[in-house]
C-alpha cells in the first residue's frame, strides 16, 4: 500500500477502472489521499458512472509517464462510496489537494464568493480504496497510442468474483473505431494477453495545458486473443488537446455546471425518497 499511496500523492493525474454491469470502464481522476488511502473525489456530473460502481471493487491506477521511467502503478480492491452533497468533507480534507493538481478547481474556489457561486462543484462522491487486494507495477503510457485495457481478472471469476477488474497498459497501430472493426493490441511489456472473448474497455486521456480540456478517448469490446473485436469507439488518440477559446471556455463551464446540478438535484430526491 505505501507504494501505491507514494505514487498516488505525487502525481496529478490517474484514472479509476472498474466492472460495471454492462462491461468494463474507467475515467481519468484527480488522484487524491483521506486518511493516508488513495481517494478521489468526483463532481456530481459523473452521477452516472458512479451509479454503475456496484461491485463494491475498484482499481486505482497512475499510468501516465512519470519522471526518470519510473514505473507506473495499480492497486485493486474494495472501495468505499460516500455522497458529500454539501461538500464538506471535501473541502475540509481534499479541496487543497485537488486545488493543486487541478486548476479548474483552482479558479471555482479560491474564495468564498467563488465557492458561492461555484456551489455545485464542491458538491463531490468520495470513493477510498480501503482494502487494496493487490498492487502491481505497469508500464507507463509514454505515447498517444497507449491505453489502459479493463477488464475482468480471471482469478477473480475463478473465485466467483467476476465483478474484480485487471488493467494492463496495450499500445496499437491504429484504433479503429467503427463497430465490427478489430483492433491488434500488444502489451507494453510483451506478456501475452490471451483474450478469451471476455468484455474489455480500453482508453487513455489528454489534456489541454490549462486542463479546461480533459478528453478520454475509448474502445470498448470483446477480446480476443490478442486483438479487441470492437463494438463501439468514441474519440482518437492525441498528445495534447488545445486549449479552449473564451467561446469554447464559457460553454464548457456552463454545461459542466448544468451537469453537477442535474446530478445533485438526483442524489438528493434519492435522499427524500429513501427517508
Amino acid at each position: 500500500m505505501r507504494e501505491l499511496i507514494t505514487v498516488w500523492r505525487r502525481s496529478t493525474t490517474a484514472e479509476l477502472c472498474w466492472i460495471a454491469p454492462d462491461g468494463p470502464t474507467g475515467i481519468p481522476v484527480v488522484p487524491l489521499v483521506w486518511d493516508d488511502r488513495p481517494c478521489v473525489a468526483l463532481p456530481l456530473a459523473h452521477l452516472d458512472a458512479v451509479d454503475t460502481m456496484t461491485s463494491g471493487h475498484a482499481a486505482f491506477a497512475v499510468t501516465g509517464e512519470r519522471p526518470g521511467g519510473a514505473p507506473a502503478v495499480v492497486g485493486t480492491g474494495r472501495v468505499d462510496i460516500r455522497f458529500d452533497l454539501e461538500g464538506e468533507r471535501f473541502i475540509d480534507h481534499l479541496l487543497d489537494q485537488e486545488a493543486v493538481k487541478h486548476p479548474p478547481t483552482r479558479l471555482r474556489s479560491d474564495s468564498m464568493m467563488a465557492r458561492r457561486e461555484n456551489w455545485w462543484w464542491l458538491a463531490r462522491v468520495l470513493i477510498t480504496l480501503i482494502a487494496p487486494d493487490e498492487i502491481r507495477e505497469l508500464p507507463g503510457r509514454s505515447r498517444p497510442e497507449d491505453a489502459l485495457l479493463v477488464r475482468p481478472d480471471e482469478r477473480g471469476a475463478r473465485g466467483n468474483r467476476p465483478d474484480l477488474p485487471r488493467v494492463d497498459i496495450v499500445t496499437s497501430r491504429e484504433w479503429h473505431e467503427e463497430a465490427g472493426g478489430t483492433v491488434d493490441l500488444w502489451e507494453r511489456r510483451g506478456s501475452p494477453l490471451e483474450g478469451t472473448g471476455e468484455p474489455a474497455f480500453a482508453f487513455s486521456h489528454a489534456y489541454s495545458p490549462d486542463r479546461e480540456r480533459w478528453e478520454r478517448w475509448y474502445r470498448t469490446g470483446t477480446l480476443v486473443g490478442e486483438e479487441l473485436r470492437v463494438q463501439a469507439g468514441v474519440g482518437l488518440p492525441q498528445s495534447e488537446p488545445r486549449p479552449f477559446s473564451i467561446l469554447e471556455r464559457f460553454r464548457n463551464h456552463r454545461d459542466v455546471a448544468r451537469a453537477c446540478r442535474k446530478g445533485i438535484a438526483t442524489a438528493e430526491s434519492r435522499l427524500v425518497d429513501s427517508s
